[in-house]
């Protein structure tokens, strides 16, 4: 939702007179399609989370039966009804996003079982379409290019912020034959790696926005990808220790340069 609010703004297009549409869109983005690609992770990942997470609703038995099958197959129905009255750039995402959503996580492709790929799957799920679909939600067309970088940039740095989901499940991941990044490189190389997959594309978003002419706003992206580079140094010294503090501290900062960016555009580039 934070990412599709980005795109919102990003369009420089005004809320005003709108309204139906943005709330259509942030429901669409937020309580229907990431919704539904948890619930699709939820059920596929019965088993594993019945290792890692036991007390989750479905290997715990509060949602007995298939009934975790039923509610990712009406929240998928139910998200491209939405999708469908808002046009056809946001239908093609919302499709777009749905289907990287079940070949996450269902057989027999399950991206999620090597991290490079489900990683990448998610860190675009997750920034890059919800950006698009924001956008292209308040102008109904196709996002000005610099828009589409920007989300592509942030969704490539998102693949980092995936990693550090993984870390509180290398044990089930290795029993259950998921090659996550910290099962394959082990913890500290998979930390190491996640820092520079998150820090180099802000680096270019920075190095955009000054050519764009917008130098403060590409100043305070800096000073906020300096700081998340000071919490990384904490992270890296226990990786397995501290990657949910380093989740609920650097990926702030993160998602912080993501609005800058996004107002950056607002303010005379789009």
């Amino acid at each position: 939702m934070w990412a599709f609010a980005c795109g919102v703004v990003s369009s420089g297009v005004a809320v005003q007179g709108r309204w139906p549409v943005a709330i259509a869109g942030i429901l669409l983005a937020g309580p229907l399609v990431c919704a539904t690609s948890q619930a699709v992770n939820d059920w596929f990942d019965r088993h594993v989370d019945a290792i890692n997470e036991p007390g989750r609703p479905i290997p715990s038995g509060r949602i007995p039966g298939r009934w975790g099958l039923a509610i990712a197959l009406a929240w998928t129905g139910l998200s491209l009804a939405v999708a469908s009255t808002l046009g056809p750039w946001v239908l093609g995402a919302a499709l777009f996003g749905l289907a990287l959503a079940w070949l996450y996580s269902a057989p027999p492709v399950r991206l999620k079982r090597d991290g490079w790929w489900g990683n990448a799957a998610c860190g675009l799920a997750y920034e890059g379409l919800p950006w698009f679909t924001g956008a292209a939600v308040m102008g109904s067309a196709l996002p000005d290019g610099r828009i589409v970088a920007l989300a592509l940039l942030y969704s490539l740095g998102a693949h980092g912020i995936m990693t550090l989901n993984d870390f509180k499940a290398m044990e089930g991941d290795r029993r259950t034959g998921i090659r996550s990044l910290p099962v394959q490189l082990g913890a500290e190389a998979a930390a190491r790696l996640a820092c520079w997959v998150m820090a180099v594309p802000q680096a270019v978003v920075v190095a955009l926005l000054i050519a764009w002419g917008a130098p403060w706003h590409a100043a305070l992206v800096a000073v906020l990808l300096a700081g998340q580079g000071g919490l990384m140094r904490r992270f890296l010294a226990d990786p397995r220790g501290r990657a949910a503090w380093y989740n609920g501290t650097g990926t702030l900062l993160y998602v912080l340069g993501m609005l800058t960016a996004a107002l950056a555009l607002r303010g005379g580039l789009a």
